[in-house]
């Protein structure tokens, strides 16, 4: 007897000296027997859901980096990122495996929408483990707290600026992972970003913006 699954979602026990699997659900305290065929399709399914499928990554995940340049992130991003994939690998994908395995011991998959929504699930999962993966595996992580030429505009600084109507806004320049345009985050390839880099208080910096060149004035510069 070999106990191959067993988490909030479902239990499953192996028989292999007679061939056989029983498969739990946990949430209905329901299961059954597997024998023969179907027992050996649920091994494949399963063995199928448990490891990680070999689609091509998502192109759409990854923001261009220049070439040859360095993945930048600040310590607060590779935190929420590095967050993001233990909940995927502790918690999102152990549930979508069980559903995956459960459905798949339903009988006919072609109609079964469990077993189909789940799988595709799971290669959503997947794709975004492999990419968080990579991103961390490269990340540089920087720390604004640091930095030691505070007069100048770096990465992970905060910037105060004044556009030509009086209008303040504040912007801190992020990694390409962590931009967030509501938020006042922006990516340090932005052209935003490119413009505001190495400027200090009292320097007027230009950028061309979708609504044409604009002008801002850096009125504070901050580390934090």
């Amino acid at each position: 007897m070999n106990i191959v699954l067993n988490n909030p979602v479902l239990y499953v026990v192996d028989y292999p000296s007679v061939g056989a699997i029983e498969v739990i659900d946990k949430r209905t305290a329901r299961g059954g027997l597997l024998a023969g065929d179907a027992a050996s399709r649920f091994r494949r399914d399963l063995e199928d859901a448990m490891n990680l499928s070999e689609d091509d990554d998502d192109p759409a995940l990854s923001p261009a980096l220049p070439a040859g340049s360095k993945y930048y992130i600040t310590r607060n991003g590779f935190n929420r990122l590095k967050a993001e994939l233990d909940q995927l690998l502790r918690v999102e994908r152990p549930e979508v495996v069980s559903v995956v395995s459960w459905a798949a011991s339903n009988g006919d998959r072609s109609e079964n929408g469990d077993y189909i929504y789940g799988k595709r699930r799971l290669r959503e999962i997947d794709r975004r483990i492999r990419f968080l993966i990579k991103r961390l595996e490269i990340a540089t992580v920087v720390d604004p707290e640091a930095q030691e030429n505070v007069d100048q505009v770096f990465f992970g600084a905060t910037v105060t600026v004044c556009d030509q109507d009086g209008e303040e806004s504040i912007y801190q320049i992020v990694g390409v992972d962590e931009a967030d345009a509501g938020r006042g985050l922006i990516s340090w390839i932005s052209p935003l970003a490119r413009a505001l880099l190495k400027a200090r208080v009292g320097d007027t910096v230009r950028f061309a913006s979708p609504g044409g060149l604009r002008e801002l004035d850096i009125l504070d510069i901050a580390y934090r």
